[in-house]
């Protein structure tokens, strides 16, 4: 037993021998380098830029009031992504520049037609007329309302039955009333310091213009109208599509006539559109309807104005009066 235990203390003593001059060998090595971050190789420098963004920009020059067409624009990966730009190409398609873009542009919303402008539709155009309560439904009219514009004639308060009222323009598509709008834009009037408070204190006023999307060729008419009377919206629910005959009334003449058309030429067409509108309108035939009777008829009332007598303050006539109207002037005779 005891010869046993002496052969296993001989065992660890050696084994404490070889691990320890293990141990003296481990210590005599150098001591590794710390390891260095791998760089990448020369050949692949995307891993070292800075991130990119998708940004749409102009393919080729754009000018200002043109739409934009498809072939105008591509996308691009740019290092910055500037506030109001665009990620893809589907939005800009149509829309129209308020000025001129070069080549590589990036397209921004603030370079882009908005607000009234982009709702009237084409061969419209956007006419401001006077409003206030009783000629705006109460001020119940919205932006988005259908309105029939009603206009009302007032002769001379001596010829009373010469007065008119008659439909002037149907089913016409309000664009603003008063601050209010289609497009949704907060006014941007302000006072001459451009004080916030001002802009409430507008916003809560009565409002004084209705904007109304107009034909091109009936503006003359709505602008005479305004002048020579007073208008009258009367509001229509916007399902009622029903317009009337316009062949059941002749066409008013155009102020501006054409040359007559040569001998042997085909006989111009009527005026339409824009060329109307460039032939204008005369009040009398827009109060007349422009007839030959009705031309005649005014003159005739010109001409011949209805006599009147008015008494002085004793009952004794003091002779007659006689107005002579001219156009827009008025001129009483006594006799």
């Amino acid at each position: 037993m005891i010869h046993l235990t002496k052969i296993i203390a001989a065992i660890l003593v050696l084994l404490a021998i070889a691990l320890g001059g293990y141990a003296w060998v481990l210590s005599r090595q150098p001591v590794p380098p710390p390891p260095v971050a791998s760089t990448p190789a020369a050949g692949n420098p995307s891993k070292t830029q800075a991130p990119t963004f998708a940004v749409v920009v102009t393919a080729k020059p754009v000018l200002a009031g043109h739409p934009i067409t498809i072939d105008a624009l591509r996308v691009e990966q740019l290092p910055i992504n500037p506030s109001g730009a665009f990620k893809d190409t589907a939005p800009l398609v149509g829309r129209v520049p308020v000025f001129d873009l070069g080549e590589g542009t990036p397209l921004l919303e603030g370079q882009l037609a908005s607000g009234l402008a982009m709702r009237v539709e084409e061969g419209e155009r956007a006419v401001a007329v006077k409003a206030d309560e009783i000629m705006g439904v109460g001020n119940k009219v919205q932006p988005g309302d259908f309105v029939d514009v009603f206009v009302i004639l007032k002769s001379d308060g001596k010829d009373v039955d010469r007065s008119q009222a008659r439909l002037l323009l149907p089913r016409k598509r309000v664009l603003a009333f008063g601050n209010a709008s289609v497009d949704g834009l907060p006014s941007k009037s302000v006072d001459g310091n451009g004080n916030p408070a001002a802009q409430q204190q507008q916003r809560n006023d009565a409002p004084r213009t209705a904007v109304l999307a107009v034909p091109v060729a009936d503006i003359n008419r709505l602008s005479l109208g305004e002048s020579a009377g007073r208008l009258l919206l009367a509001l229509r629910n916007p399902l009622d599509t029903t317009l009337p005959d316009p062949t059941l009334l002749a066409a008013l003449p155009a102020a501006l006539q054409p040359p007559p058309s040569k001998r042997g030429e085909q006989p111009r067409p009527p005026l339409e559109g824009l060329d109307s509108a460039q032939g204008g309108l005369t009040t009398i035939d827009l109060v007349t309807g422009g007839t030959a009777a009705g031309r005649r008829l005014a003159a005739e009332n010109r001409a011949n104005p209805v006599p009147t007598t008015r008494s002085s303050g004793n009952g004794v006539r003091s002779g007659f009066e006689v107005e002579m109207i001219r156009g827009d002037k008025s001129e009483t005779l006594r006799y």
